[in-house]
Formats: C-alpha cells, sequence, structure tokens
C-alpha cells in the first residue's frame, strides 16, 4: 500500500509540474519554442483523450510514462529558473483547488487520429 500512495503522490508532483510549465508559458520571458514545447506537453498531459489509449496493452501506458515526463524535462531546461519558482507555486495553488482538464487537448488529439485515418483512407485507396 505504501508503493502505491508513493506512485500517486510522484503522479501530484507530475500534474502539479505540468500546470507549473503551462503557467510559465504565459510568461513574456520565456522564449517561442519552449511554449510551443509546453503546448503540446500540456495539452497531452491534461486531455481527457490520449493519443495511444490506455487500454492499448502496454503502448497505451508508455504514452503517457514518456511523452509527459521528457517533455516536462525538455521545457524546464528552456525556461528560465526564476520564472518557474513563481509558477512553481501558482501552481501549487491551483492544483490544490481545482484540477484543470484541457478540452483543447482533446481536441488536438481528435484532430491527430483523424489526420491518421485520413492518411490510411489515402494509403488503401492507391
Amino acid at each position: 500500500m505504501c508503493r502505491i500512495e508513493a506512485w500517486k503522490q510522484r503522479v501530484n508532483q507530475l500534474k502539479t509540474e505540468t500546470c507549473a510549465v503551462y503557467l510559465a508559458s504565459k510568461d513574456p520571458r520565456v522564449p517561442w519554442y519552449a511554449k510551443a514545447l509546453v503546448a503540446f506537453v500540456v495539452a497531452h498531459t491534461f486531455s481527457p483523450i490520449d493519443l495511444i489509449p490506455d487500454f492499448i496493452p502496454v503502448l497505451g501506458i508508455l504514452d503517457d510514462l514518456i511523452v509527459t515526463p521528457l517533455g516536462i524535462a525538455l521545457a524546464l531546461k528552456m525556461i528560465p529558473e526564476p520564472v518557474m519558482v513563481e509558477c512553481r507555486q501558482r501552481a501549487r495553488e491551483t492544483m490544490a483547488g481545482q484540477k484543470p482538464t484541457g478540452w483543447t487537448g482533446a481536441a488536438i488529439v481528435i484532430g491527430i487520429w483523424l489526420l491518421v485515418a485520413l492518411l490510411i483512407v489515402i494509403l488503401i485507396i492507391k
């Protein structure tokens, strides 16, 4: 039971860090390329629909375990530290209240699914 609680705590920390990175992306001191990466990572993390659904064995979970942490780690290297300190505090306050959901992220994921389906149809027709 203790390990489960440790995992839950780590997941919550990851979500809080993702929220902090999102808040940082709104700061004018953050470069545009960091903002673009953050938009993708946050949309993926908070989207109610996954890029690779969780019911697909192994791949569905690897999607969440790889994309979010690696995206956040890369974004953290691009964002100035003073900005992150401020945003982590704001994220803790935000996450303590209401957890955000990303309907924009869901729209992006659905768009990707539609593009993949279109490509498959084009390949089948040819």
